[in-house]
């Protein structure tokens, strides 16, 4: 990696050449990174002294996290003189880039007034009179900007006609009519060699539209190989890496840039603990970086590691306290933790930031749905959706309302609408199954299920609903929801559903030892979460009753004398297998008298 100085200085060139192609929410990518490089002096003094009333309230090992070397979310500054120039070399793990030259700006040719004036309607959102005027000029950043702007007039055109024909979230086939010509000249463009890096960009835009994904996928490579600075082109290109095959198929060169691109693919492909290693690296350089710390914090929660994400989440908003991007999982987070008061502060200062965006409407939907009124909160997701179609989030999560709602065809279209815009979201493939479910119709729900597990296999909740799904009285296919269950153990089921089932059903099926053999670990589990209920009266009936079986007649004392601190029919039947197992070390036969089942 080389110096920081060279970072600012590539980011800089970058930010204004993406500035003045239009391309604004790349240059915003790459001026968030470079106020993220090391800096010698604070970004904001006044802001860091500051402290909310949540986080000077937070016990004082929370605190430290945010100071710790490695995963930490703010370090402490290096002094001049110290160990600052630490992070000029190469950071450990010793990888070696290419050498990019930094990016020229175009030289001003005599179109340059026409140039600016086609940006300035670009900016007023006037595209076709932006391309108009740019139709005689032949520099490569006013071809660019002229088909840029075509490009965004279809979009918008086809938006209108998808309202007109099928209401604003209807289905509708309707194209974007200005590919083919694109597709045309930009083509003949790269044929002759006088394509440039963001003209490939787009070229590969249009191509992924009109379905071409294995061409688009070359010529974004092509486009980031000669020009890395551009994130959009990096985000259109992991959009298109749907498997970690076609990821690693990837002629890439080693910029760094690559490592953010790869920490983006991973965390897409459900590979969070590889996206969280890249993110970490990258922190040598880019140490005060907001977005870094909004993926890692991503990633946490995808790893259901809520505790640290929310530490991270809540001291970026006291950084930022206008900051709306990632806050939509930092809403669902809460939304997972139950946290009313801070989830109802979030969408109030959303609401006040920017209530028009699609991540405040679903903001705003989640605290609503924690309230339980799923109506409102339905509202706020269409909303949301009006925005943004393809905000994929909203469409699961307004399946989630309407599944509460007991909306089933709703339900199921919203779901559906989630998977044609990613087919790996595993969240609308488990919402499908729930719904079908809810019909009674077990074998469509199991197809889904299925398909959800196989898109994230480590999560226990999708292997309990499919053990669930079997063990249901139309299939009753116990020993395939025994394989489930047991999948479910092993993925870490924080709720002990898997335990307790595996335990019941091989006592079903008159397989003791195995039945002992879980009750003994849901048992273990239960004590050490200091849990209590029927499931461990269950638990400890069965053992009881197993181990004087057995002939274990200390064991199932034990068991017994933990059953008589309980006040149901639980001590009744404790105390007759007592009596049984008194009257078995005497020698004499005994009958237990039955007052509690299973």
């Amino acid at each position: 990696m080389g110096s920081k100085e060279s970072y600012r200085n590539e980011l800089r060139s970058a930010i204004r050449q993406l500035g003045d192609r239009c391309l604004y929410s790349a240059s915003k990518w790459a001026g968030e990174l470079l106020v993220g490089i090391d800096q010698d002096q604070p970004r904001s003094s006044a802001i860091a002294g500051k402290a909310t009333p949540s986080s000077s309230a937070r016990p004082h090992h929370q605190q430290e996290h945010l100071h710790r070397d490695g995963s930490s979310f703010r370090r402490s500054r290096s002094r001049p003189g110290g160990d600052s120039e630490v992070f000029s070399a190469t950071p450990s793990g010793g990888v070696s880039y290419v050498s990019t030259p930094s990016p020229v700006e175009d030289e001003i040719d005599d179109g340059a007034d026409y140039y600016l004036l086609a940006k300035s309607y670009f900016d007023c959102k006037e595209y076709r009179r932006a391309a108009h005027v740019l139709r005689t000029q032949t520099s490569k950043k006013s071809i660019f900007l002229r088909c840029y702007a075509l490009y965004l007039a279809g979009e918008k055109r086809k938006e209108e006609e998808m309202i007109e024909l099928e209401g604003p979230l209807g289905r509708s086939e309707v194209c974007n009519g200005e590919l083919t010509h694109l597709e045309r000249e930009l083509s003949a463009l790269r044929r002759s060699g006088a394509i440039d890096a963001f003209c490939l960009y787009l070229y590969g835009i249009v191509l992924r539209d009109k379905g071409c994904e294995s061409l688009a996928c070359s010529v974004l490579v092509e486009s980031v190989n000669s020009y890395p600075w551009n994130w959009s082109a990096w985000s259109e290109l992991q959009g298109l890496c749907t498997t970690l095959d076609i990821l690693r198929s990837l002629n890439l060169k080693n910029h760094w840039m690559k490592d953010f691109f790869l920490a983006n693919a991973y965390q897409e492909l459900k590979m969070y603990n590889e996206a969280l290693a890249k993110y970490e690296y990258l922190l040598g350089i880019f140490r005060f970086s907001d977005y870094i710390q909004a993926q890692i914090a991503t990633a946490k929660y995808s790893l259901r590691d809520f505790d640290e994400a929310e530490i991270i989440f809540e001291e970026l908003l006291r950084i930022d306290p206008y900051r709306v991007d990632s806050m939509d999982i930092y809403s669902n987070l809460l939304y997972a933790k139950e946290s009313f008061s801070s989830l109802s502060c979030l969408a109030h200062r959303v609401f006040l930031t920017d209530k028009y965006r699609p991540e405040s409407c679903c903001i705003i939907a989640n605290y609503y749905s924690l309230k339980g009124l799923h109506e409102k909160s339905v509202v706020y997701f269409r909303r949301a959706l009006k925005l943004n179609r393809k905000y994929l989030s909203a469409w699961t999560l307004m399946g989630h309302e309407y599944v509460e709602m007991k909306n089933t065809p709703a339900a199921i279209d919203a779901y559906r609408r989630a998977v044609d815009i990613n087919p790996r979201d595993y969240r609308a493939w488990y919402g499908l199954g729930q719904t079908y479910e809810m019909m009674n119709m077990p074998f469509y729900a199991l197809y889904y299920f299925r398909r959800s597990a196989f898109l994230q296999p480590t999560d226990a909740r999708l292997w309990i609903a499919m053990g669930q799904c079997y063990e249901s009285v139309p299939l009753q296919m116990l020993e395939e929801a025994i394989k489930c269950y047991a999948r479910a153990a092993n993925c870490n089921d924080r709720e002990g559903i898997a335990l307790h089932q595996l335990a019941k059903l091989h006592s079903i099926l008159g397989r003791s030892e195995q039945a002992a053999f879980y009750y003994k670990k849901d048992l273990e589990r239960m004590e050490a979460e200091d849990r209590q209920g029927p499931n461990m009266i269950e638990a400890l009936l069965f053992l009881a009753r197993h181990c004087k079986a057995e002939k274990r007649i200390e064991e199932a004392e034990m068991y017994c004398t933990r059953l008589l601190d309980y006040t149901g029919p639980e001590k009744e039947t404790a105390k007759s297998l007592l009596r049984g197992l008194k009257m078995a070390q005497s020698g004499f036969p005994s009958v237990e008298f039955e007052h509690f089942g299973p």
